[in-house]
């Protein structure tokens, strides 16, 4: 009998065991469809979040500093739907004028280089206004941690609120082309559908571009694009991907693609590309000359 007791005992303890040591659900394989779940559609949010990481950051280096003397600008404020204020850096035509052309800077903020380009472009074009806009509200970023900093806390609301306060500055008869760079290469696409039938000129330089195609469905004008076949934020294929979005959105857009990295049109950035940088300049401003009303 005592035998018996023996082995139901075992019996039962080799149960327990094997209980304890059943292997649990592994919460990495549960992780991936939570991410799915959570990752937002709006590819300005995407931006955002894409600006805190150390990846994002890595293709951009420390500017090599600016500083802008006998600027022909003057900062300038506007009401934003918001109920806040928006602010830039404007260069008057010398003639009345319904043109306005907004310029939206890189992730470094609206620095000295980012108004001497507003200057530049002002000169190079005939008969239109040129704000240089602040999406950080006045914060300006030296190094790739603090603009990492400033562009993934700028939220999409207040950014695209300054926008179209920018636009209501400009007047309800206005004429809107838009010009950005990086991540205001993708405002500078995302201004122009907000501009509606005021929109009349989009470039942008290698920012990341709208996948809805309903809303580029909201384009009035055709856009040209530039983009970096280095590029590790906005690959080739991202580009072309774009390029099929548009044709399917009814839309014109022109693809300009240079054996260059992120930044190339930039000289104050490390990875600055002459030959490219000019190429690009220069289509920018036939571009824009041949729709100037």
């Amino acid at each position: 009998m005592r035998s018996f007791f023996l082995i139901v005992i075992s019996f039962l303890a080799a149960g327990l065991l094997s209980l304890t040591l059943k292997p649990a659900t592994p919460i990495a394989a549960e992780q991936p469809k939570s991410n799915l779940t959570c990752m937002p559609e709006d590819i300005r949010e995407i931006s955002r979040l894409e600006a805190a990481t150390k990846e994002f950051a890595a293709l951009h280096k420390d500017p090599i500093l600016f500083k802008l003397k006998n600027g022909l600008g003057k900062s300038v404020s506007f009401k934003t739907p918001d109920g806040k204020k928006g602010s830039g850096y404007e260069i008057r035509n010398k003639k009345k004028t319904n043109n306005y052309l907004l310029v939206i800077h890189e992730w470094y903020g609206l620095n000295d280089y980012i108004k001497q380009e507003a200057e530049l472009l002002s000169k190079d074009l005939d008969n239109i206004n040129v704000i240089a806009l602040d999406l950080y509200d006045g914060k300006v970023a030296t190094t790739s941690d603090s603009a990492m900093k400033y562009m993934s806390g700028a939220k999409t609301d207040r950014l695209e609120s300054i926008i179209k306060g920018a636009i209501e500055y400009a007047g309800k008869g206005a004429n809107v082309y838009t010009i950005g760079w990086c991540f205001g290469g993708m405002w500078s696409l995302q201004a122009s559908i907000l501009s509606g039938k005021q929109g009349a000129g989009c470039v942008m330089y290698y920012g990341r571009p709208e996948t809805n195609i309903e809303k580029l469905k909201q384009l009035n004008t055709d856009v040209i694009g530039f983009f970096g076949n280095l590029d590790k934020s906005i690959p080739p294929e991202k580009v072309t991907e774009f390029e099929n979005n548009m044709k399917a959105a009814g839309k014109t857009l022109t693809v300009n693609r240079y054996d260059a990295g992120h930044g190339f049109a930039n000289p104050s950035n490390p990875v600055f590309n002459k030959a490219a940088r000019e190429d690009a300049y220069r289509k920018t401003i036939d571009y824009l000359k041949k729709r100037i009303k």
